[in-house]
């Protein structure tokens, strides 16, 4: 989503470059330098300067890091007992609503999708 990391030094140093592609790799949230690239967005700001985009923007929607949702069902399968609770925080909340379903159905676990400014206290 190009929001941190080694990525940004990168960005500085080709995104201005016509011979270079960018490639976004899995879904870019809303508002990143990924997503505003992949809208076509000519200058995004990097570390208080704004880079010009020259660079071939590739989106490739479809690929991702993450587990998907069937994997994490198998890995907390393996738990050998069952949390307390379950949030997940990871994804746009109607996708992350998703898992959540899932893991209530499937394994009868609590689960919730904590919502922006939420606070959960530590369980004892």
């Amino acid at each position: 989503m190009a929001t941190g990391g080694r990525i940004l030094f990168h960005l500085m140093n080709h995104l201005g470059d016509r011979r270079c592609s960018e490639v976004f790799a899995g879904f870019q949230a809303g508002g990143t330098r990924g997503a505003r690239l992949e809208a076509g967005e000519r200058s995004i700001r990097i570390f208080g300067q704004d880079v010009t985009a020259n660079a071939e923007i590739v989106s490739l929607p479809g690929v991702s890091a993450h587990a998907d949702a069937s994997q994490i069902i198998d890995w907390l399968k393996t738990a050998q007992r069952a949390p307390q609770h379950v949030y997940i925080t990871h994804g746009e909340h109607d996708a992350a609503d998703a898992p959540r379903r899932r893991i209530q159905q499937e394994l009868g676990w609590r689960a919730s999708v904590p919502m922006m400014g939420d606070r959960v206290d530590a369980l004892s």
